[in-house]
């Protein structure tokens, strides 16, 4: 299947951790930065992408323990690309929402200023 195809089949058939999340990061909610949500990447579709501060946040369910080997490949790919990947696991988010946007707001301002020419997220 296409990435794109299965890209939108992810954003219909979404978590409920990752709904929680997208209800919070959508709509440029968190210090004025665009997330996309189940983003193309290469051959990978992230959960959700702020591409102008260069950070992939994951929500991991419990299929994620026996996938570390293939989580840390893909983690060093898109580092190799320049992106900064942080985790949670679905209880998290669902548990402490306002833990997880704090550590993503700390991750998009602990970043290098954007490349001249691009304004920072907000604005």
């Amino acid at each position: 299947m296409e990435q794109r195809s299965l890209a939108r089949r992810l954003r219909i058939n979404q978590t409920l951790a990752e709904h929680r999340l997208w209800m919070r990061l959508r709509a440029r909610q968190l210090d004025g930065c665009h997330f996309r949500r189940q983003s193309p990447m290469g051959r990978y579709i992230v959960d959700f992408a702020c591409r102008r501060r260069r950070l992939i946040v994951e929500i991991d369910g419990g299929q994620h323990v026996e996938r570390q080997e293939a989580d840390a490949v893909r983690t060093a790919w898109l580092e190799q690309r320049g992106y900064r990947v942080i985790r949670f696991w679905n209880h998290h988010v669902l548990d402490d929402i306002e833990g997880v946007l704090e550590t993503i707001l700390a991750a998009l301002r602990d970043r290098d200023p954007p490349p001249p020419g691009l304004p920072p997220c907000q604005g």
